[in-house]
């Protein structure tokens, strides 16, 4: 059962991006391991994002293009065969929008919740990436199975740490449309809990404890890479189903920009490879 703090706002509350990340809400993220606020991006910010993407599609389509600075484009197909891209990586170095957005001063208290000395890795690990799921026959995401992203630490040899996902969602979406699962304060767990509650990826079935974090386009959600999360799959099919979310990755360290010479990383390799005999399967 989740543990609520009658200190702090109900767990549903949509909380408004300010100056600052106040008190109240850093409480609320060390509590349940996540923030929701509300129109941080205006319609009009998120519709010329989505023309960017829709661009940037044709073009990458035109060009033949596989992966972009060695990271590979996840692709789904229609009904009627044609390819369309469902993961869309370093997208600031081909859209002006995504570009313009990323750097605007609204966004620095998150910056500095993440570090004091982060930066937008627009050019490092994959860029702002920008996911898309549509429930189709042959889409490569449809869904994303239960997941703790503290397990990247556990094959590097360390205990996880606290790592923030950022993310601005480009489309309203509602429990019905599937969206963004997460079951709040399992972010504090153990190590044994982290890695072996659920089975990673292949389990999705709802728990008991899970929150629907139902948005609309414009919206901003942080969650601890720790906790439970899933992305559950859409009620409708086709182009109702679509849901489109953008990454922010805060990056601290070492700048390691990556170009067209980066080699793939191995994980990535292994991902593309399920991912082509699950088209094959399907």
């Amino acid at each position: 059962m989740i543990k609520l703090d009658s200190s702090l706002p109900h767990i549903m509350t949509k909380f408004e991006l300010g100056a600052e990340i106040t008190p109240i809400q850093r409480k609320f993220l060390k509590t349940y391991g996540f923030l929701h606020f509300k129109n941080v991006a205006s319609r009009q910010e998120v519709n010329s994002i989505i023309a960017d993407l829709d661009t940037m599609e044709e073009t990458w389509m035109c060009e033949g293009r596989k992966e972009i600075n060695g990271i590979p484009l996840f692709m789904g197909e229609t009904e009627d065969g044609k390819p369309y891209v469902q993961r869309f990586a370093f997208t600031t170095l081909y859209s002006d929008a995504i570009r313009t957005l990323v750097r605007d001063s609204r966004f620095e208290p998150i910056r500095t919740l993440v570090d004091e000395g982060a930066r937008i890795g627009e050019r490092e690990n994959d860029g702002v990436v920008v996911n898309r799921y549509v429930n189709r026959k042959k889409s490569i995401y449809n869904r994303l199975g239960w997941h703790t992203d503290g397990l990247r630490d556990v094959f590097k040899g360390r205990m996880p740490q606290e790592m923030l996902n950022v993310g601005l969602h480009l489309d309203d979406c509602d429990a019905i449309n599937g969206g963004l699962r997460l079951i709040p304060g399992t972010h504090l767990q153990g190590f044994w809990g982290l890695c072996f509650r659920k089975a990673h990826f292949i389990g999705h079935r709802p728990d008991p404890d899970e929150i629907c974090i139902e948005t609309e386009a414009g919206d901003l959600t942080i969650h601890d890479g720790r906790l439970w999360h899933r992305v559950a799959r859409s009620h409708h099919t086709g182009e109702a189903s679509i849901r489109r979310s953008m990454f922010m990755p805060y990056i601290s360290g070492p700048v390691e920009e990556k170009d067209e010479s980066s080699r793939t990383p191995p994980y990535h390799a292994l991902g593309e490879m399920i991912r082509r005999m699950k088209v094959r399967i399907l």
